[in-house]
């Protein structure tokens, strides 16, 4: 057996043992219960020392002349240390969109649906700025869903003193082509979207990817009507829309998302991506259980 942190013989290239048995089940209890990380109870995440020293599993029991049994501990700072660590280095972002290709067959790609909440950030942090409705300090994060309320895509953070159309151009091109790296057919689907997101520029880029936009004009985008033929708009697809809420209302379950703490841009997406990742395998382990 290799050394504690190592890499298992068996099988090096795939297998990456965490030095801290527990982190991740203290990271998800972190999201779903909203303690802080210094209040973290560490004694339910403990393991048995035995697991700590022959990585067997749990309840498992290992008898060998001479061995001492060091029971690895587990503190708060451990904890965000990896969630940290896991939120910078994207390997919470390829949790999720490997739960993305676990339910692919699950996913209607016909419409997808593009939307934003403003969450309020108490103690500042990246992206954070004053926002009028709000009448306090927020972050803005727009997730891309689909027919049935799968988050497959994420367009990032903004401020909350910035419109949803922010640099709306380039963060719909990197969804896209996310999307389509991950072997997802999205040509030919609907777009769908509120008036905030009515810019030519979205609409454009939607037709490049093979898209077909429908966003209800904003009158407020011109000092005169427009000439000539209405853009497409359908109506009935449009109602779709509001099945957006219902994931919204799903990641609201994750309490720790309900206000920012996380002043960092990456940890706050990172606690996204988990909580994207829950809803998305919501159904599989459900089956499993």
């Amino acid at each position: 057996m290799g050394q504690e942190g190592g890499t298992d013989e068996r099988n090096p290239d795939t297998i990456d043992r965490n030095p801290v048995p527990g982190a991740h089940c203290a990271v998800f209890e972190h999201l779903k219960v909203e303690f802080q990380w210094a209040s973290a109870p560490i004694q339910s995440f403990q393991l048995h020392p035995v697991l700590v020293a022959y990585w067997l599993p749990v309840g498992g029991t290992a008898h060998r002349p001479g061995t001492r049994f060091r029971k690895k501990e587990l503190s708060y700072s451990a904890i965000y240390h990896y969630f940290s660590k896991w939120s910078h280095d994207g390997s919470l972002k390829k949790v999720w969109q490997q739960s993305i290709l676990t339910i692919q067959t699950a996913l209607d790609l016909s419409e997808l649906t593009l939307d934003g909440t403003h969450t309020l950030a108490k103690k500042g942090g990246d992206s954070v700025a004053y926002q009028h409705r709000k009448k306090g300090k927020t972050s803005n994060i727009l997730p891309i869903m689909d027919g049935n309320g799968y988050v497959i895509a994420c367009t990032g953070i903004i401020a909350g003193n910035h419109n949803d159309a922010y640099h709306l151009k380039q963060h719909l091109q990197t969804a896209f082509k996310d999307l389509k790296r991950l072997g997802l057919v999205i040509q030919g689907g609907y777009f769908n979207a509120d008036k905030a997101f009515d810019t030519r520029e979205a609409r454009k880029v939607c037709f490049n990817h093979g898209l077909i936009p429908n966003i209800p004009e904003n009158v407020r985008n011109r000092k005169q009507p427009k000439r000539g033929r209405k853009r497409y708009f359908n109506a009935d697809i449009y109602q779709h829309r509001f099945g957006a809420e219902r994931t919204f209302a799903w990641v609201d379950k994750f309490k720790r998302l309900l206000i920012r703490f996380e002043r960092d841009d990456a940890c706050f997406l990172g606690a996204h991506y988990i909580a994207f990742t829950m809803i998305n395998l919501r159904h599989v382990l459900d089956e499993e259980l």
